[in-house]
């Protein structure tokens, strides 16, 4: 029993669509090349039956006994051979089906976990989850499908040259038919690709509408807003509704015609042999197996259709998901020497000494927010840590050793611990360490099961100052040569943010802290606060100094109040 996924999904060819799925092919030569002789021997022993059932029939007409048992036993054969090629074949397709979903959600995963903050300034919230819920899955059904549409090729072949060897003219005409009613399907397949296109690209901006109502809930029910947005929400389902009806119209049709244009052959073929077997050009037996062989077609003429349409997505699906694994990150690592010590952002002048607890109070928000970005190097900028130029070092060595945690985090699905936890790495008191100087121990003792809790997506049954509580005690548990700290009390009361500050400078002491803040209540537990003004340093000392001496200062960070 092989497991899923692949520990490494290698490095994909992402140069076109086709390449990436032959690239996908490749990595799994052996069970697509097994599952591809086993789809072709169930095939193939399919259309050996009718000659044997028509031979049979003969020897039942000529009172062959000896005959009779020959190619009853024959059949027999074929069935059991069938059966056991049925159940490898089918376990063939799973596994390949899956290997080819499982290493691209390897590939889209690992890449959104490189891109990080880039992969939403670059695509949609709906284009990502379209692709993690429709095109992963078509590029495991273009993989599976060649099983089955190998073998329908061979089981074609076979049986044409089977019946040109007996009937000529029948022979030729299941030559041209078979080609022509799998031709006459193929002008279907243009227009429904199309309405599917489409109707996934109503479905991925529907995604991301829901995405931002739900993201943004509490405040438009704060400004009276939550009943338009539903409107809106409303109104693009419908089109996605009607879209679905659409494609599913095509869809109808294509169905119908595969039975259709089929039996019509079928007809032809009947016919045509019931003359020659009433001519006595050909006996019984072979007018039987030819109706079967008739009727055996439409499987194989299917699959042949059904491989078209699901090559094609996968086609398109394929350049979806090359188009997240181009992104390039907007920035980058490099390969220099470790280093360490003061780090400084250039362009704002703010400086972080070793082991000080420090306050960066910004005139705006978006100010303190770029200067955390480069200095965690999630924007670029001039940054020195210590000697060297924050740009050359590795960036895995970067995010081991400077944490940027903002409000924009999130809580995972999981078992509460593991959240916390991510390494693994703690014991049960540095847990209860970073759960006391973050203030949430009473958010865990609530819980019935408490750290061994499962937390729903996005830790969504905490409000939103629990869950900012539980980032800052995740990461204090990360426990990083350098943490930075956006707004980490912006939504707790007075009271508890009184008591983070307190606990937050005992916790880092000794160690490289920055907070972006303007609470009083933490900037006068700092050892040193940096006012910025217009992105640049305007004031340094401590809070209660800054206070005295900067009236810019005073007036942000108590709001303007007297």
């Amino acid at each position: 029993m092989r497991s899923l996924p692949e520990a490494d999904p290698g490095v994909p060819d992402i140069r076109s669509p086709l390449r990436y799925l032959w690239w996908n092919a490749r990595r799994q030569s052996a069970p697509l090349l097994a599952g591809i002789g086993f789809a072709t021997l169930w095939w193939l022993v399919q259309a050996l039956m009718p000659a044997a059932l028509g031979k049979g029939i003969d020897a039942v007409t000529a009172k062959d006994t000896e005959g009779l048992l020959l190619w009853a036993s024959v059949l027999f054969g074929l069935g059991l051979m069938q059966a056991f090629t049925g159940i490898m074949r089918h376990r063939m397709a799973v596994y390949n089906w899956l290997a080819a979903a499982y290493r691209t959600v390897q590939l889209t995963a690992r890449q959104s976990a490189r891109l990080g903050a880039t992969l939403p300034k670059r695509l949609s919230t709906g284009e990502v989850v379209s692709v993690g819920n429709s095109d992963i899955a078509h590029i495991g059904n273009s993989i599976d499908i060649l099983l089955r549409g190998t073998g329908a090729i061979v089981a074609i072949v076979t049986v044409t040259v089977i019946l040109i060897s007996t009937s000529l003219p029948l022979g030729l005409l299941v030559l041209f038919g078979v080609p022509l009613m799998t031709a006459a399907v193929g002008p279907l397949l243009r227009p429904l690709h199309k309405r599917q296109a489409g109707q996934r690209e109503l479905s991925g901006e529907l995604s991301t509408r829901a995405a931002d109502i739900v993201a943004g809930l509490r405040v438009l029910r704060g400004i009276g807003g939550e009943q338009v947005f539903s409107d809106r929400y409303r109104a693009e389902s419908q089109r996605v509704r009607r879209a679905g009806v659409s494609v599913a119209g095509i869809e109808s049709v294509l169905e119908g015609a595969q039975i259709v244009l089929p039996g019509l052959l079928i007809a032809v073929v009947t016919g045509v042999g019931a003359s020659f077997a009433v001519a006595g050009e050909i006996p019984t037996g072979q007018l039987v197996a030819f109706y079967l062989y008739a009727v055996f077609l439409i499987g194989p003429m299917r699959t042949l259709t059904e491989a078209a349409d699901k090559l094609t997505k996968g086609h398109v699906a394929a350049g979806r998901v090359i188009r997240i694994l181009s992104i390039q990150p907007e920035v980058t690592g490099g390969t220099g020497a470790s280093a360490g010590g003061v780090l400084r952002d250039s362009y704002s002048g703010v400086t972080l000494q070793p082991g000080c607890l420090t306050a960066v109070a910004a005139d705006t928000s978006d100010d303190a927010i770029a200067i955390a970005d480069r200095l965690g190097r999630y924007a670029d900028g001039d940054v020195t840590f210590g000697p060297a130029d924050l740009s050359t070092l590795p960036i895995d060595e970067v995010r081991a050793r400077i944490l940027v945690a903002d409000n924009g985090a999130r809580l995972f699905t999981g078992r509460l611990r593991d959240e916390l936890d991510v390494r693994g790495e703690a014991s049960d008191a540095q847990l209860r360490e970073a759960l006391h100087a973050a203030c949430a121990e009473d958010i865990v003792e609530a819980l019935p099961d408490g750290l061994s809790a499962t937390v729903a997506e996005a830790g969504r049954e905490f409000s939103g100052g629990q869950q900012q509580r539980l980032r800052l005690a995740r990461a204090l548990l990360a426990d990083p040569e350098v943490l930075i700290l956006v707004e980490p009390t912006s939504a707790v009361d007075a009271h508890s943010e009184a008591r983070i500050a307190e606990r937050l400078a005992k916790a880092r002491a000794g160690k490289t802290t920055l907070i972006c803040t303007t609470s009083p209540l933490v900037l006068d537990r700092t050892d040193h606060v940096v006012y910025v003004q217009d992105g640049r340093v305007l004031a340094e000392g401590t809070h209660r100094q800054l206070l005295d001496s900067s009236p810019h200062y005073a007036a942000t960070v108590t709001r303007g109040e007297d």
